[in-house]
């Protein structure tokens, strides 16, 4: 449905697209996630069809988006991080403006403008002024003039920045919801918008592509991986209970260091929660426990490490449950 071969965008001397390679299929919902200023925007909009490429090229549903932009437009629906509407047309002549300049016909446009207004929840406002909508509801209408021309592919940039975040998670219901029907890419950078409603993830940095996959592909594939944090009396001989530990079934590896007050910490690597089989061995020895706890590395922190280039032993997995 969606291909972007080497896409790269200069303005002047700043690199904003750099090298850019995905393939995106029919149906899919998808997150780009960066820091701001990481090119998400640029290439965007490069995709929809209002930025040409410096270089690289990108297609969606088989045809040019430079070439035949205005074909590739008679698939997508665009909502800009800043909603373009006009503050003095009421909601419904707002819509009606837009099916006009899609070419639509009046019988089209007079069926899809109550449906549209009512898959996102302001038919009620269909004779309000654009200009006297709150943020969110204006951001519906933005959506509803994306779903007016019925698209295989909506292309959503920042859908709820600036919302408040009961505005937010309504938006993000409705979004999971356009999920079932058709091809989504969604912009944000902030993570739990893309955790939410993104089962795949590409991640941009300075203008480079350098992670793509779903969310537990990339956590298990770049993140730090999961484990078992045991801390017991340094009076156990560090170097026995390390072999004992590494006797354990499904145990990866051990690593251990010096604590405080006089307790050994060991990071038992797996991947499975082993906390009850690790209880139970130190019960059996008599270990005197201070933390037992499972610690799951998570896209929150690969998102961190790989936007400000730092390197695996510079993040440590938060705890999600401990006992």
């Amino acid at each position: 449905m969606i291909t972007a071969n080497h896409l790269t965008r200069r303005f002047g001397p700043v690199l904003a697209v750099d090298d850019v390679s995905f393939e995106i299929g029919r149906g899919e919902v998808v997150g780009f996630l960066g820091p701001n200023g990481a090119g998400k925007t640029t290439t965007l909009r490069i995709l929809a069809g209002f930025l040409p490429a410096t270089a690289g090229s990108a297609s969606i549903a088989g045809h040019d988006v430079q070439r035949e932009s205005l074909e590739v437009r008679r698939h997508i629906g665009y909502l800009a991080e800043s909603v373009p509407l006009y503050g003095e047309h009421r909601v419904e002549e707002m819509l009606d403006f837009q099916g006009r300049l899609h070419g639509m016909s009046s019988a089209d446009r007079k069926r899809r403008i109550p449906e549209v207004l009512e898959r996102v929840g302001v038919l009620d406002r269909r004779r309000q002024l654009v200009a006297h909508l709150s943020r969110g509801l204006r951001q519906r209408v933005g959506l509803a003039t994306a779903l007016l021309p019925d698209p295989d592919v909506l292309i959503l940039d920042e859908p709820t920045s600036g919302l408040d975040p009961i505005q937010r998670m309504e938006v993000r219901k409705l979004i999971q919801d356009l999920g079932s029907e058709r091809t989504v890419i969604i912009s944000s950078h902030i993570l739990p918008e893309i955790e939410a409603v993104c089962p795949r993830v590409l991640i941009l940095s300075h203008g480079a592509l350098v992670a793509d996959g779903t969310q537990d592909e990339l956590v298990a594939s770049l993140g730090q991986g999961t484990h078992v944090r045991l801390e017991i009396s340094a009076e156990h001989d560090r170097g026995t209970v390390e072999a004992e530990l590494a006797r354990l079934a499904h145990v990866l590896g051990i690593e251990s260091r010096a604590g405080t007050d006089g307790y050994i910490e060991y990071d038992v690597r797996c991947e499975l929660d082993l906390r009850e089989a690790i209880g139970r061995h130190a019960q059996e020895q008599h270990y005197r426990i201070r933390e037992l706890s499972w610690r799951k590395a998570s896209l929150e922190e690969l998102f961190v490490r790989l936007a400000l280039g730092l390197q695996k032993d510079e993040l440590q997995p938060s705890p999600e449950v401990t006992q």
